[in-house]
């Protein structure tokens, strides 16, 4: 008769468990054994895991930086409810410029990483999500709601901090470039929104700042969106605006926007007026008023 451990089953049998004991050999020896042969217990719960941490008081106080942040969000930020997790809010900045979203990121004191997703037109976006049911709580109580998008109401901001709120929904939702009309330099800078009581408010606010008088609302229907509300400034008008904006030497702003102002003021200029006619550019020398701008 043949050994027990020549028959075919049991070979196997007996492989087997050499095999499983030097995986076991080597766990040990990597440390990679279970909690319990630890003697540490068993795995942590989410409830045990270090949380990222960040600010969550931030929209507690009033400051320029909180003002700006405010009025980025009032742009690019939404807050949700997660449903997939009991009783938990989450608050998310989409921007293009990576390295702005850094700078938000300072100032919020936070710990939470920047990922990179399709911004839907072939491109790529940046965004920030926390996970603060304090900070949502906040914005909630300040006017950003779910689908703020298409209900943002009036924003209550104080007058001190009002030009830092300006400058984060300018930097979100606002445009600004040069361009020439008959070989003259000209600039134009907007605001968009969906929202008409939003930029209605805006619009007021803003050109009572700047002592001009009330500009024009422009509607553009797009086909199976929503209806976009545009408010556009020129020339002089924009130069009272950069002033407003950046008189305070803020610490926080979109740079490449910023410097599109700048190359503005170097730029060389003759005077000019506002002809009185129903025209988007509408600026024509000033021939009583004729002068070299150094």
């Amino acid at each position: 008769m043949r050994g027990c451990d020549s028959r075919p089953g049991l070979r196997k049998s007996k492989t087997f468990s050499n095999k499983f004991a030097r995986v076991a050999e080597l766990a040990y020896a990597h440390d990679l054994r279970s909690c319990s042969e630890r003697n540490v217990g068993s795995m942590p719960t989410s409830g045990t895991l270090k949380r990222k941490t960040v600010n969550e008081n931030f929209f507690k106080i009033w400051t320029h930086e909180m003002s700006y942040v405010l009025g980025y969000v009032a742009a690019d930020g939404c807050i949700f409810k997660d449903k997939t997790r009991e009783n938990s809010w989450v608050f998310t900045i989409t921007s293009k410029d990576k390295s702005h979203l850094y700078k938000i990121k300072k100032v919020l004191s936070s710990e939470y990483k920047i990922s990179q997703k399709p911004n839907g037109t072939g491109g790529i976006a940046y965004h920030i999500q926390i996970r603060n049911n304090t900070l949502c709580k906040d914005l909630l109580n300040l006017g950003i709601t779910p689908k703020k998008t298409y209900d943002l109401k009036p924003l209550l901001i104080p007058t001190k901090f009002l030009s830092d709120f300006v400058r984060g929904f300018f930097d979100g939702d606002g445009s600004v470039y040069i361009y020439e009309v008959n070989n003259t330099p000209q600039i134009k800078l907007g605001f968009v929104s969906v929202s008409l009581p939003f930029i209605k408010d805006l619009n007021d606010k803003l050109c009572k700042k700047l002592k001009i008088p009330l500009k024009i609302i422009h509607s553009y229907e797009m086909s199976g969106r929503a209806t976009k509300y545009t408010v556009d400034f020129y020339v002089d008008d924009s130069k009272k605006f950069y002033k407003y904006i950046y008189g305070n030497e803020p610490t926080i702003y979109l740079s490449r926007k910023r410097k599109i102002f700048e190359k503005w003021n170097r730029i060389n200029r003759r005077s000019y007026s506002k002809k009185s006619y129903p025209s988007k550019i509408g600026w024509h020398l000033n021939s009583s008023n004729v002068e070299i701008t150094k």
